[in-house]
């Protein structure tokens, strides 16, 4: 580990990304303990633990992924799902909508810098919208509990509308997710990593301490009672979590190798092509499905609980709670849905196709052309097919465990499915371009050695 840490701050360009996405991630924890003026954060936090009811539902899940910035009603408490949301609702209308694809195609800068502007512009459109609905569900909750927002802002008032209050919470929600989104951009042009998934993985890491002392807390070693959660469980569910990474990492890094042969290839050629295979993934997508369908069920759900706790809203939020089996079976249906979408959108045989024909490269037993592309589509449907089924299974399977050994689902929702397909995924990206690094440093140092030798 230690030479490991060596060798990689020993590349100085690679050092440089690394403290810059350090600091950048410091700046967003530090907005995750800036309460919006005029609400008394601690009030806030009594209040949501009240609203919860010890009991995993989708707050829980949200202030999960915000790392706690959610119930401390912070400026970043959005988050960068409103950007998630935008991001999907554009990918979707780039595959529905042919013009969009045919501009694109035809010029790819300025089609991807369109895109970005039209993606900000919904972002922003998205934090108002729900940075207004969490003031209303603020509003809601002072009437209940006095003492959330202080008097003083909430005596401005227009029409019966406390609109001062409105308008911090508007405008500072949605300032703090711009400014995440900004840094998101930040560090995956200039650090290293995924920006916002890196984002999204400080805020679940951020959670262990305290999902820790709950563990500590349910055992009840203080006392000789015995506690919520035994330590047998705990051993299941210690070996649940390390069967879930090791799975999850074999699936993500797993490839199914294609053979290739070559045709009018000199002896030399063929001893270097003998191997040579075409690496399908079984997980093209990787942890994009899980965000995506994460991201698109709390955004309706949230919208419903925000608006109130009666009636059609009250039944729409009940519905998409974590744990009811309308939310799982969406969940589970998204997740399928964004695997393929995303490889569809991001695989091209086609293009595989071409190349192979321009180099002399041949499936065995399947012709050049058309007959390959249609090979390499089927298989790599039949791999998607596997690698969605997954990630469906790892994303509901906290319920399985939390209603076999009757482990809180906070717990359960921390050491398996969601967050911990985020983790893994996401470390494992960083891992990949980290060694990328390590390797081009190595490589422009041997090509400098033979320019000496020369």
């Amino acid at each position: 580990m230690i030479a490991a840490l060596k060798r990689i701050f020993s590349v100085q360009e690679l050092k440089d990304k690394i403290v810059y996405t350090l600091l950048l991630l410091a700046v967003c924890r530090i907005g995750a303990y800036i309460p919006v003026p005029g609400i008394d954060g601690r009030e806030v936090v009594k209040a949501f633990q009240f609203v919860t009811g010890g009991g995993q539902n989708l707050f829980q899940l949200v202030d999960m992924f915000t790392g706690g910035a959610f119930a401390h009603m912070t400026v970043v408490a959005l988050g960068v799902m409103p950007y998630i949301s935008a991001s999907i609702i554009m990918q979707l209308l780039m595959a529905l909508v042919p013009s969009l694809q045919r501009e694109i195609r035809e010029n790819s800068e300025q089609g991807k810098r369109k895109l970005g502007k039209w993606t900000r512009l919904l972002t922003l459109v998205l934090s108002l919208f729900q940075s207004a609905l969490f003031a209303r569900h603020a509003l809601f909750m002072n009437a209940s509990t006095p003492g959330i927002i202080f008097d003083r802002i909430a005596e401005v008032q227009m029409f019966g509308v406390p609109w001062l209050f409105f308008m911090l919470v508007m405008v500072t929600m949605t300032t703090g997710t711009l400014l995440l989104m900004w840094i998101g951009e930040r560090i995956t042009e200039k650090g290293i990593g995924n920006g916002m998934s890196m984002i999204i993985t400080l805020g679940i890491l951020s959670s262990l301490p305290s999902t820790v002392g709950s563990v500590i807390k349910q055992l009840n070693l203080d006392s000789q009672e015995p506690g919520q959660l035994s330590f047998s469980s705990l051993i299941v569910l210690g070996g649940a979590f390390v069967a879930i990474i090791l799975g999850t990492i074999l699936v993500i890094q797993g490839v199914r190798k294609i053979p290739l042969q070559y045709a009018r290839r000199s002896g030399s050629d063929d001893e270097r092509t003998e191997n040579a295979y075409i690496p399908l993934k079984v997980n093209y997508a990787g942890v994009i499905p899980v965000i995506f369908a994460s991201s698109l069920l709390m955004f309706p759900a949230t919208i419903a609980q925000f608006l109130g706790r009666t009636g059609l809203f009250g039944e729409i939020a009940t519905m998409l709670s974590p744990g009811s089996w309308v939310y799982t079976l969406m969940y589970v249906l998204l997740i399928v849905f964004f695997t393929y979408f995303w490889t569809a959108t991001q695989f091209h045989p086609e293009q595989i196709a071409s190349e192979m024909k321009k180099n002399g490269a041949f499936i065995p037993g399947i012709r050049q052309g058309k007959p390959t592309e249609e090979y390499l589509e089927k298989c790599m449907s039949r791999l998607t097919l596997v690698g969605a089924l997954f990630l469906a299974v790892i994303a509901i399977l906290p319920n399985i465990v939390s209603r076999v050994l009757s482990v809180d689902q906070t717990i359960s929702h921390f050491f398996g499915g969601t967050s911990l397909l985020i983790l893994i995924g996401v470390v494992l990206d960083t891992t990949k371009q980290m060694e990328s690094h390590l390797l081009m440093n190595r490589y422009d140092g041997f090509i400098m050695k033979k320019k000496v030798r020369l």
